[in-house]
């Protein structure tokens, strides 16, 4: 096997691809594009951000949502990591359908058909750049993602991944083993 160093660049894979929203001071809703984020536990996520729009937002509002974005939205996911909301209505232009969340003070994106709703417990920053943990409040589903026993159903989803390797998207995959189960001959 040949080794080749790459210094400091991280190489980690896959990276999720959250469609984060929030509102501004006015109530104008806004959605970015983020991959450096994840699961803290069941309840909590955390994601650091640089100087955006939806920085300030959430610092302001203390609210946010966030949904997967999934292969039926790949135009829309991008369009919201390109196209930055202090120069254009990002909601408006995405087409996209935006409503207030019921549960905290942040909008929800009806055409993503997973959506947590969070309350921010935690900001490291400010409204320039922040690492932000937030609580699950809601998490809402359309019923077309769940199986027959009501449980989310990722291969009717179809999330999306970024390969930053490659700068692409990808479609998660393939089932190759159980959790807690495909390791048990080595028991």
């Amino acid at each position: 096997m040949a080794i080749k160093n790459f210094g400091d660049a991280g190489e980690l894979f896959p990276q999720s691809v959250f469609i984060i929203a929030s509102y501004d001071e006015n109530g104008v809703p806004n959605a970015m594009n983020a991959a450096w984020a994840g699961e803290c536990s069941r309840h909590e996520i955390c994601f650091n951000i640089g100087d955006h729009k939806t920085t300030s937002n959430i610092v302001a509002k203390k609210a946010f949502t966030v949904s997967p974005a999934d292969a039926a939205h790949v135009v829309e996911a991008d369009y919201f990591g390109i196209a930055t909301g202090n120069e254009v209505d990002k909601a408006k232009a995405s087409g996209m359908t935006f409503v207030k969340s019921e549960f905290v003070d942040a909008p929800v994106i009806e055409e993503f058909p997973l959506t947590m709703e969070y309350e921010v417990t935690e900001i490291q920053g400010d409204e320039h750049g922040a690492r932000i943990v937030g609580r699950v409040v809601n998490t809402r589903v359309d019923e077309s993602i769940l199986d027959e026993e009501g449980r989310v159903d990722f291969e009717k989803m179809r999330p999306i991944v970024y390969d930053s390797t490659r700068r692409l998207y990808r479609v998660v995959g393939d089932v190759v083993g159980g959790a807690w189960d495909a390791g048990m001959s080595l028991m």
